[in-house]
């Protein structure tokens, strides 16, 4: 019996955007068939599972629950076909129930292209909210390339009816070119215990960095250099997605391994954890993440397959993942699961 609770879906952490034709519907109708045919039932479904309309897809999903789980958001990265790639946004009530709100903006901004020549999406976004202000970091690359940059935006609400919604966007925060060993993809952001911020990102090539960040301007803090979280020591270095959570007086590190973006990947969520936000961190065997440590969370399942690209939101794991059982045309969607805790502290999902 599948344990997913949930399903939904958009594209691409360290993958370019996969080529669809998207049929042009209205913002309320793009999560329905025949725009999206779905996830059918099927044996391997549980009974608790909540199917939604025609399925999201959202890929490498940025979840925000907010109080009491009333007002739940999802970013994932853009589609080509749709306002020009960039951050798509869907919304639910109740975690179950949800409609596609649209895209951040209606095209990439400008500054972008100028870093990064070729950008066709923004990737992997990060949605974090301080102080009544919400704060979102997205990626833009190019597969197979670092020469990339994380960007930030902010907005003081997310429900884009309230006349005072608006994307303001800040331009780069950090970036890396050819010929440096990290790539500025996959942003994610935690508050420590001291109330400072970092921002994880990092994808193949070194492995997984951070950096401290100004806050609250959201931008890197002066003088700040990066800090070496996890490096899996073999080529091609498959680790990307670092997304914290601080829970106990422990800072978990939740990671992507091996190969995403497609049916039959071997994509795979991953964590370690440590005392201090800047590491060292280990896994549950004691190993470091420096030195290829990783503790399986979720890997392959039955015919689910692909899954990772992740976020956490209270105790509310979001991913992407594919279905071999739904055959090679079937793309990404999203998966909404409840961490459990063991007694000794490390997360697992039933």
């Amino acid at each position: 019996m599948h344990p997913l609770i949930r399903t939904a879906s958009a594209l691409g952490a360290a993958c370019l955007l996969l080529s669809m034709a998207v049929p042009s519907a209205a913002a309320q109708d793009w999560d329905r068939p025949p725009n999206n045919p779905g996830l059918p039932v099927t044996g391997h479904q549980p009974d608790d599972l909540h199917p939604l309309a025609g399925g999201l897809r959202v890929h490498d999903p940025a979840l925000y629950a907010g109080d009491d789980t009333e007002d739940w958001y999802v970013f994932g990265t853009g589609s080509a076909e749709i306002n020009d790639g960039t951050i798509q946004v869907r919304h639910s009530p109740d975690g179950e129930h949800w409609t596609y709100v649209g895209t951040v903006w209606d095209t990439i901004p400008d500054w972008v292209h100028e870093s990064v020549p070729g950008v066709e999406t923004l990737w992997a976004p990060e949605i974090f909210e301080s102080d009544g202000t919400f704060y979102l970091y997205y990626a833009a690359s190019t597969f197979g390339d670092n020469r990339s940059v994380i960007g930030l935006a902010t907005n003081t609400v997310l429900d884009p009816d309230h006349p005072d919604h608006e994307w303001v966007d800040h331009g780069p925060v950090i970036e890396s070119h050819s010929g440096d060993d990290h790539n500025a993809i996959d942003p994610g952001v935690v508050e420590d215990a001291d109330g400072h911020h970092w921002m994880t990102f990092g994808s193949f090539w070194s492995g997984i960095h951070m950096v401290e960040l100004d806050w609250p301007a959201g931008t890197v803090a002066d003088g700040a250099k990066t800090i070496h979280l996890a490096d899996r020591q073999e080529p091609p270095n498959a680790v990307e997605a670092p997304h914290i959570v601080h829970r106990d007086g422990h800072y978990y590190l939740f990671m992507s391994w091996d190969t995403c973006c497609e049916v039959g990947a071997d994509y795979k969520v991953v964590v370690g954890r440590a005392t201090d936000v800047t590491g060292p961190y280990l896994d549950a065997d004691g190993v470091p993440l420096l030195e290829g440590g990783g503790t399986l969370l979720i890997g392959e399942e039955g015919t689910i397959t692909g899954s990772g690209g992740q976020s956490v939101s209270g105790d509310v794991l979001a991913y992407h993942y594919y279905d071999t059982d739904l055959g090679p045309d079937f793309d990404f969607r999203l998966a909404l699961r409840p961490l459990q805790w063991s007694a000794d502290g490390w997360p697992h999902v039933d």
